[in-house]
């Protein structure tokens, strides 16, 4: 892949020639607070000494740093606590450096050796993760690679913007294991996220081992297996096996939990509930205010929620029933054994997308309503919220939950999580309570991230640049308020680990980038000129990832009685060729220069993307009954 280099400018990105090509020396994501390249290089010897004194909590700094140099420069590593003429130097202070916090660290490269300064391990880690940056891509290597190891000489100075750099992973729409899950860590922690959200329960599977309500899993973690678009399946059939799916024992959370920590990552949990709790209640339907429950099944992706309207409706009942005290003795039993396996001081209780056209037939909520003077269904989520508010502190923990919850009552001390949009944390914000931001506009990953013609079908799109467009903090509220924020990947369309890398990335790039760099690092045009030598790192180290950026963009309209096709592209530099003639075009095709029209009998229209000489984007095709519909052409 040839580089961009004419979008590569700045303190960041400084071109070096080694050899034959022209390669970036310095390309880290997230941008550094402060960088100063000096004169001179570092070339890596034979021989490696490390000196990372005795404290026992560097050894997992140690681990990351000497596995991974180990690999791929097939280098002799020697670490020891005290050595004068140590290669690389990992040092805590002993008086705090208040610039740098919690997470921070100093880096120096001089043609000598390398010092890592940081006031506490975390620190060191996130140090180390940069110092990986800098050596070639090659360093992403499994097997070992004969070749000249140098880096650029640099004074970096760094630490995050924001304390909450999440990532969140949906695992209840599909079981993914725990080797998937500690897959994911090993990746997040490249790019400086600290937390890992797991989203443990929903529709389609209970994926965590509650050992007082052994149903959850017996039943909830298995429905029937299938395979195309999640959401149009038909009901599966009685003698369908229900063996798709999965959960992780409590030995699994733990280890789970352990490898996080050794990663300087904390794992939410979320256990998402009134609504999105049809496995649950398929496992224990006394949980459900509707006759017949005994009858729900785990859903297997067939449709369930009628999303036509403002409001959700559910076609079958899929919420726990605020009027059953039955419900809040199970939620205190699930959130003492969550409390007991998650040591992260907050759990997460969703609280989105609750359909209540079911709670508006039951008598046992009208009942509800009268007692407790209730005016809306609103108020009846609210009253439930509160209750469990309650149950999540009284185990020491803090409560926090998707931003409805600020419906019809905000708990006393809820932290919000925004996803519809900003407005939600916005509103939390201004009444005092704590937020992460989190809007579906830059932060959702299960979107697509090009054409539909091309990507998974989804009903949204999220494309790279949207995304690092995302400013967590509003103009209108206390900055302190603003905790962090994160990205979501939900799964319904993400089958395997492969899709999962795909949806990901670059678009987390983005989001990095917003929550650790400071808000005026930020530069569009050299942060894409970072991402194109991730991509070569990535494709060294089999990550896969969205080319989506380099393909056209399709604005299709009708003028009268033709159809204008209007083509762009994401990133500058790049030229587009089309046919209408069935063919497959290349750069001997025409280019296009001006809006298309479809001539009246063509079958289709195909358009690729090149830089220069070399083709960059995919194929894209788009037949013309694709064209008439998007141009709004009903037949």
């Amino acid at each position: 892949m040839k580089k961009l280099t004419g979008l590569i400018c700045g303190c960041f990105i400084t071109l070096v020639s080694y050899g034959q090509t022209h390669e970036p020396e310095i390309a880290i994501i997230p941008a550094p607070v402060t960088l100063v390249k000096s004169p001179g290089h570092f070339i890596l010897p034979q021989n490696v000494v490390i000196e990372a004194g005795k404290q026992p909590e560097l050894k997992l700094v140690l681990t990351a740093l000497e596995s991974r140099l180990m690999a791929a420069t097939g280098r002799h590593i020697i670490v020891t606590n005290t050595a004068p003429m140590a290669t690389i130097k990992l040092s805590l202070y002993y008086l705090k450096d208040a610039l740098i916090g919690n997470e921070g660290y100093h880096l120096v490269i001089t043609p000598k050796k390398i010092i890592i300064s940081a006031n506490n391990p975390a620190g060191l880690y996130y140090g180390v993760q940069t110092l990986l940056q800098l050596f070639p891509p090659a360093i992403e290597s499994a097997v070992a690679v004969t070749q000249r190891w140098v880096l650029p000489c640099v004074n970096i100075t760094d630490y995050p913007r924001f304390k909450w750099r999440g990532l969140m992973f949906d695992v209840a729409r599909h079981f993914f294991t725990k080797a998937d899950v500690k897959q994911y860590i090993n990746q997040m922690v490249r790019y400086k996220y600290n937390l890992l959200h797991l989203h443990l329960t929903d529709d389609e599977g209970w994926r965590i081992e509650i050992k007082s309500l052994p149903k959850l899993t017996q039943v909830g973690a298995w429905n029937v297996k299938k395979v195309g678009y999640f959401g149009t399946f038909p009901p599966p059939a009685p003698d369908e096996p229900r063996n798709y799916g999965g959960f992780y024992t409590q030995a699994d959370i733990k280890e789970l939990v352990q490898y996080a920590k050794e990663h300087f990552v904390n794992i939410l949990p979320e256990i998402d509930v009134p609504g999105h709790s049809l496995a649950a209640i398929a496992s224990y339907p006394e949980l459900s205010c509707t006759p017949g429950a005994d009858k729900y099944v785990v859903r297997s992706g067939e449709e369930i929620m009628d999303w036509k309207g403002k409001l959700p409706l559910a076609l079958v009942d899929n919420t726990l029933c605020p009027a059953n005290e039955k419900v809040y003795e199970f939620l205190d039993k699930v959130v003492t054994e969550v409390a007991q396996l998650f040591p992260f001081d907050y759990i997460h209780m969703g609280g989105d997308e609750c359909a209540k056209n079911f709670w508006e037939k039951s008598d046992a909520i009208k009942v509800l309503m009268k007692q407790q003077n209730l005016k809306t269904m609103e108020e009846v989520q609210s009253y439930f919220e509160k209750r469990l508010e309650k149950i999540v502190e009284s185990k020491g923990k803090k409560f926090l939950g998707w931003d409805e919850i600020l419906e019809g009552g905000l708990a006393p001390d809820a932290i919000v999580m925004s996803w519809r949009g900003m407005k939600g944390g916005i509103q939390a914000a201004k009444m005092g309570h704590q937020v992460v931001m989190s809007p579906t506009i830059f932060a959702y990953l299960d979107y697509m991230q090009g054409d539909p013609a091309i990507e998974s079908h989804i009903y949204a799109t999220l494309r790279l640049n949207k995304a690092y467009q995302f400013e967590p903090v509003p103009d209108s509220v206390d900055a302190k308020l603003i905790i962090g924020g994160q990205a979501n990947l939900w799964t319904e369309q993400v089958y395997n680990m492969r899709q999962v890398e795909y949806m990901i990335w670059p678009r987390a790039f983005a989001i990095s980038e917003t929550l650790w760099s400071p808000k005026a690092k930020k530069n569009w045009n050299t942060f894409f000129g970072r991402v194109e030598e991730h991509f070569n790192r990535f494709n060294m180290a089999d990550i896969k990832y969205a080319p989506s950026v380099y393909d056209p963009i399709f604005s299709i309209s009708k003028n009268g009685n033709d159809i204008k096709v209007d083509l762009s592209t994401e990133i500058p530099g790049l030229d587009i060729y089309y046919s209408f003639d069935n063919s497959f075009p290349d750069r001997f095709y025409p280019k296009y220069t001006q809006p298309l029209n479809v001539p009246k009998e063509a079958a289709n229209l195909r358009v690729i993307t090149y830089r220069g000489n070399q083709p960059i984007g995919r194929m894209i095709t788009l037949t013309t009954e694709d064209i008439n519909r998007r141009a709004g052409i009903k037949h």
